[in-house]
């Protein structure tokens, strides 16, 4: 088969999304920053069923750290040919006028300047005959700008948003398609990095579905994007946000 290279794939969207590319056929590297015991559970967990995948550490933030982590893909004997763009991160609920420059450059190294770095790499090893795929995960947040809570972390998803539909034009002719995902409210350990582990619950209400989605349910989105099933998909963006 190939390899697919999942970027925060310890926890939430991108452990589930781990786990279905391992089930499909993929050897996954499974990118983990700083959470060592959740990578290699995943890792033995897809083992335990049969499959194939190895963590690989890295601060997709850090250009040295991603350059490494790619290098230690190069080793592998199967071609790269899938990258999800997963890991980010997020801090306490805020408005604009109180958040510092400090902030604001973590959340933007890491879920903008950390999908970048990634893509960039990726294009360079996804060469045609046999091409390849990239999925971003952005959220529902970019349409819907995350007032009171997160706008760092909106307008970071906005510049992916930009990131998936400039690159796609650019690499579509090399074989090489680039998608997004926008989950809105799912139920992963994120909430808590804002300081409402419950977030899901208290607003789920307001959702036209009335419920909260599954890290499971986006990552059977990404999986399909990544599959020939979607083969003349590129520079399109699947909204998994329960309607809103």
């Amino acid at each position: 088969m190939a390899l697919a290279l999942v970027t925060g794939a310890s926890r939430g969207i991108g452990r589930a999304t781990a786990i279905l590319l391992a089930r499909e056929g993929y050897t996954v590297a499974v990118n983990y920053h700083q959470n060592v015991q959740a990578a290699d559970e995943v890792v033995n967990l897809i083992k335990a069923s049969g499959g194939k995948a190895f963590t690989v550490q890295a601060d997709v933030g850090d250009e040295a750290q991603v350059e490494a982590m790619f290098a230690r893909l190069d080793q592998q004997q199967e071609p790269l040919t899938a990258l999800v763009n997963n890991a980010g991160i997020l801090f306490t609920q805020s408005r604009v006028e109180a958040l510092s420059a400090e902030r604001i450059n973590r959340v933007l190294k890491t879920n903008v300047t950390g999908y970048f770095l990634c893509c960039r790499e990726a294009v360079k090893r996804m060469t045609l005959p046999l091409g390849g795929a990239i999925v971003n995960v952005s959220s529902a947040a970019a349409r819907l700008g995350a007032p009171f809570e997160y706008v760092d972390y909106a307008a970071s998803k906005g510049a992916v948003d930009t990131l998936t539909t400039g690159l796609a034009l650019e690499v579509a002719a090399q074989g090489i398609r680039v998608n997004a995902v926008r989950p809105g409210l799912i139920y992963t350990e994120m909430h808590a990095s804002g300081g409402e582990p419950g977030r899901v619950d208290r607003v789920k209400s307001m959702l036209p579905m009335q419920r909260g989605g599954q890290p499971e349910e986006v990552a059977q989105a990404i999986v399909w994007l990544l599959s020939e099933k979607a083969s003349y998909v590129t520079g399109s963006f699947l909204e998994l946000a329960g309607g809103k």
